[in-house]
């Protein structure tokens, strides 16, 4: 099981939202380069980038920390927010991002995630977050009647890498993630599904672990609070 630490970009910072809240954003560092490279030096094998202002404005707009951010670190990194174009995911990719995250095009564009995957193989993965199941897009402002797995499911021949599947109700809320929903998700598809909202302990990463069929985690504001040592977490993970 990867552990994936979270730089989330808010106006060339690096931040955590309370709930998907733009406006809820705590600073946690104003260099997004040093904190990937810290968390590189504590022994991080990938780097999870949300480039949030992106996210609402359907376009990338966080694009130069995240560049420095590539250049900082020698380890892959993924990055969501505003990529909804066949032309953003290859210039992202031909920067060096080692993977794409498409979450409003998933809902919107799904011939556009088939169509990436085919040509980027092990490069495309496909972001669902959800409040009570039911999956949000454009930054969790706007809320549909899909049901996550129902539209999980129709990516089961698409070829993704992986689902990043976000309860927007635990993000940044430091509650526990929702492991029976993320393990559910885990269970309905064969697609490598990567938890992510509310991981606020190594007991919680214990528990996901434990399930046996999720493959990765996500944690941010735990790992900038302090109450999950990184260190401890990639030992864990790799135990």
């Amino acid at each position: 099981m990867i552990l994936y630490p979270a730089i989330d970009l808010k106006d060339g910072q690096a931040v955590r939202l309370l709930r998907g809240e733009m406006e809820a954003a705590t600073v946690f560092n104003d260099d997004p380069a040093a904190q990937a490279a810290a968390f590189v030096a504590s022994g991080a094998e990938w780097i999870h980038l949300v480039d949030l202002n992106g996210a609402f404005a359907g376009t990338p707009v966080n694009a130069a920390p995240v560049e420095a951010i590539l250049k900082a670190i020698d380890v892959p990194a993924q990055l969501g927010g505003g990529i909804r174009d066949m032309a953003t995911i290859e210039r992202w990719l031909d920067k060096g991002l080692a993977r794409v995250i498409l979450g409003t095009t998933a809902v919107e564009n799904p011939t556009l995630v088939r169509e990436a995957a085919r040509a980027f193989p092990g490069q495309v993965a496909v972001g669902l977050d959800a409040r009570n199941g039911l999956v949000a897009t454009k930054g969790w402002a706007e809320e549909t009647t899909l049901k996550v797995t129902d539209l999980a499911r129709t990516f089961e021949d698409a070829g993704i890498a992986a689902i990043i599947y976000t309860d927007i109700d635990r993000d940044g809320a430091m509650g526990g993630p929702n492991i029976q929903a993320t393990e559910a998700l885990a269970r309905a598809v064969s697609i490598p599904v990567i938890a992510s909202g509310g991981v606020s302990s190594l007991d919680d990463l214990a528990r996901l672990k434990a399930t046996g069929v999720i493959a990765g985690a996500i944690s941010g504001r735990a790992l900038y609070d302090g109450a999950v040592d990184l260190a401890q977490a990639l030992a864990l993970m790799r135990g």
